[in-house]
């Protein structure tokens, strides 16, 4: 199934331009038009998409009530963990009720999709985004790009012994120093990737090689970022927004926190891009509110929220990153096919297997 057009703008915001008539008729054709809108708007109350969203409530809830609000569109939404909403999809198949699948990372996108699950988005859809960001078979694609980064604390970590790869963070010198979220998608999609690149036997030695260093455990990134600012942590391995999303939450400069981002060189794959995306299943009941949605996240508002309040780098031109953020095209980041990252199951057993969860 291929999604298709969106819907007419709302009669009501036509009526907003024809109110600007001074003549009473102009004045009478108004009110006219947005008793008509008023009526539309009533109407499309029944109108609702669902959307499975592995991303967390507080993150993206604005951004789905702004478009609610502008669509008339009603959107319900579960939230979870996205490998478990990936899993969900997979074991619901047809039967699911999801519309839309808004998941945390390319990996979780990309096992749904080989499933068969996700509809074809139209190429208007996915030239919005650059191709390293999307499927390349169209199924999904992406909406905010982060990049994976070692935050770290400025008073017990000098950044002369910063390290060059991720794969140092093994060595007897980051023993009970490193802080990660083994059961976060993202620090998931990471390990696929290290896969990827690196090969699975060296992927399960850098796991086994966390594991024996002991590797500090912590529930998601903002847990891991709030400990490396207050000492408790000397580092983690997180995406970069969160020590800007921890400034923002204390009301002060990012440059004033001891928690800084440290974004591996040299391609490493500690410094991974992943992306936040969505895609569509095949079974949604109403394709036209569904596009709506999709290019609603694809547009100037949504994207410019990301950038200026998740701290997220919005894909489309015309939206800046956040002030303070280097450019994507400023990172020597990974060459990595964000297609290649379907396997998500294998990653999760072997991170299970490794005793990190």
């Amino acid at each position: 199934m291929t999604i298709s057009g969106m819907r007419p703008l709302l009669a009501s915001a036509l009526g907003g331009l024809l109110a600007l008539g001074v003549t009473a008729c102009g004045s009478e054709q108004a009110a006219q038009t947005e008793a008509a809108g008023t009526a539309e708007a009533r109407a499309r109350t029944d109108e609702k998409i669902t959307v499975y969203s592995g991303r967390s409530e507080s993150l993206v809830k604005p951004v789905l009530e702004d478009f609610q609000e502008a669509s008339g569109i009603t959107v319900e939404v579960r939230y979870g963990d996205t490998a478990q909403m990936a899993a969900q999809l997979q074991e619901e198949g047809s039967r699911s009720p999801a519309d839309v699948f808004l998941a945390q990372d390319a990996g979780a996108l990309g096992a749904v999709a080989e499933k068969g699950l996700f509809a074809k988005l139209p190429e208007e859809v996915l030239d919005k985004v650059p191709s390293a960001y999307r499927d390349e078979d169209g199924e999904w694609v992406g909406v905010t790009g982060r990049v994976r980064t070692m935050a770290y604390n400025t008073d017990q970590v000098p950044k002369d012994d910063l390290p060059e790869s991720v794969f140092e963070l093994t060595e007897p010198e980051w023993k009970g120093k490193v802080g990660i979220a083994p059961t976060n998608g993202s620090f998931q999609a990471f390990i696929t990737a290290m896969r990827v690149e690196d090969g699975d036997e060296k992927t399960e030695d850098f796991l086994a090689g966390l594991k024996a260093n002991d590797a500090q455990i912590r529930e998601g990134n903002s847990q891991i970022v709030a400990d490396v600012n207050s000492g408790r942590l000397a580092s983690g391995l997180v995406n970069h927004y969160y020590v800007y999303e921890l400034a923002k939450e204390e009301g002060t400069d990012v440059d004033a926190l001891k928690a800084r981002n440290h974004f591996f060189p040299n391609k490493d794959i500690g410094s991974l891009v992943n992306v936040s995306g969505v895609g569509v299943l095949d079974r949604a009941d109403d394709d036209t509110d569904v596009r709506e949605f999709v290019d609603y996240l694809l547009g100037t508002q949504a994207q410019t929220y990301f950038a200026e309040q998740t701290y997220e780098y919005p894909l489309i031109d015309g939206v800046d990153a956040a002030p303070g953020l280097p450019s994507l095209s400023s990172l020597n980041t990974p060459d990595i096919d964000l297609n290649d990252l379907d396997d998500l199951a294998t990653t999760i057993r072997m991170i299970k297997e490794s005793g990190l969860v």
